[in-house]
């Protein structure tokens, strides 16, 4: 079959579809990467097709929408803040989504990617929603898209809070989605009802890339939505650490990762100021990753205690640290709990809150501190914890040690081919 993977986002966005592509590509299917343009030589580097995507992540989180964006302080105004960041995007999204996809047999989506949902239903061809989040109504726990409440909440309760985040999201796009399916795509309005109860109805597949092991598939949930385990992209073969780094951690005990990601909601220099202190009060080594944050600065700048680097991949670099600190994206905190070693998650937004409250609930690490409140004491604290805590230590290797056992991909891969079957015999 001729695959297309539809994924907007940061390189946490899109790097386990990369893998998926992987394992799909592997079991004799065509495979195409729609995403934005600053990843291509990432995707073609794999071995699998590109299809361009045009706007940039980057230059979004960095703008002055983007930031606002970043700091909303309730899911409110984290939904109004994403329509105004959206909009410039949309219509071009639209077009390049019937474009990318024209030639599918079959489309999987992100949930960011949901336009290619539509283009499928347009050309008649299966959709499977590829997921890195817990996302749907169930009565187990609220919606990861809200900060974690301080005490369990009921069942009712949980369960509302993923329609009411579910319906707000479809909203705040309802009137850009139903004119271009209506003028466009020649489709009918999409009915004002939860998306996931329309995706229940219309028996779309939900592939959910996560281990078990961390959110245990919900009891309440359908038949047709897999969780699957993680969708690992393992480092290249001929992958060597720069000189520098190797020298660096042979030159003393396990350091201490702290990295950011995409995430830049903070004065570079005063993350960097905190990160190295809070390291130095803790009796640390550390490595800090540049990310699109600039964390670090120039080498020579730094103490001795203290080493920058570009570009590492987590796979290599996570199961030689004490610990690792990060902002709870969901492909980095994947590979935190798979490397074995206590993760210190420091929140900015989105689902963010919810993986680090889960780290914490595991006893894989210290709760999670909101970057926001982010101090040289408090994460001090938090990287002894990490890096003195037996038990915390020995749960998180436990855990490590599951997640390594388990093979998303494939797992996946087969639920994919066991839906294309089920459909080709009902068809017949």
């Amino acid at each position: 079959m001729r695959i297309v993977i539809f994924t907007i986002g940061s390189r946490g966005d899109v790097q386990p579809y990369v893998a998926l592509g992987l394992g799909l590509h592997a079991a004799g299917h065509e495979v195409f990467v729609a995403t934005h343009e600053p990843f291509r030589e990432f995707v073609t580097g794999h071995g699998l097709a590109f299809r361009t995507v045009t706007s940039n992540p980057q230059e979004v989180l960095e703008s002055e929408e983007g930031q606002r964006w970043l700091n909303a302080k309730n899911p409110i105004s984290f939904l109004r803040q994403m329509r105004q960041v959206s909009k410039p995007f949309i219509k071009q999204g639209q077009i390049e989504a019937v474009e990318s996809c024209r030639d599918a047999d079959a489309v999987i989506f992100s949930p960011v990617g949901v336009v290619a949902f539509h283009v499928a239903e347009k050309f008649g061809v299966p959709a499977f929603m590829g997921c890195l989040q817990p996302q749907g109504p169930t009565r187990e726990y609220p919606t990861p898209m809200m900060s974690p409440p301080g005490r369990p909440l009921p069942g009712w309760l949980n369960r509302l809070s993923h329609i009411a985040f579910d319906l707000g999201y479809s909203l705040v796009f309802r009137d850009w989605l139903n004119e271009w399916r209506v003028k466009t795509l020649e489709l009918p309005p999409f009915p004002l009802a939860s998306p996931y109860r329309t995706l229940i109805k219309r028996k779309v597949p939900v592939l959910y890339g996560y281990s078990p092991s961390v959110v245990p598939k919900p009891s309440d949930w359908p038949p047709l939505w897999h969780v699957t385990g993680y969708w690992f992209l393992d480092e290249r073969s001929d992958w060597h650490p720069p000189v520098e780094l190797a020298r660096f951690l042979e030159a003393g005990s396990p350091p201490v990762y702290v990295g950011f990601g995409s995430m830049a909601t903070r004065n570079a220099r005063e993350l960097t100021k905190i990160a190295v202190n809070a390291l130095g009060a803790a009796g640390q080594r550390g490595i800090l990753l540049s990310g699109w944050a600039g964390l670090g600065g120039a080498q020579d700048q730094l103490p001795d205690y203290v080493h920058v680097v570009k570009d590492v991949p987590h796979a290599w670099l996570f199961p030689r640290m004490a610990a690792v600190v990060h902002h709870g994206g969901a492909g980095t905190t994947a590979a935190g709990l798979r490397s074995g070693v206590p993760s210190i998650v420091t929140p900015v937004f989105g689902d963010q809150p919810f993986w680090g409250d889960r780290v914490a609930r595991l006893g894989a690490g210290p709760p999670p501190i909101p970057q926001r409140k982010l101090t040289v004491e408090g994460l001090a604290a938090a990287i002894h914890t990490a890096t003195t805590d037996a038990g915390m230590r020995e749960r998180a290797a436990a855990l490590g040690e599951r997640i390594r056992a388990e093979d998303g991909v494939r797992v996946a891969v087969e639920a994919f081919e066991q839906h294309i079957n089920e459909r080709k015999q009902r068809v017949q």
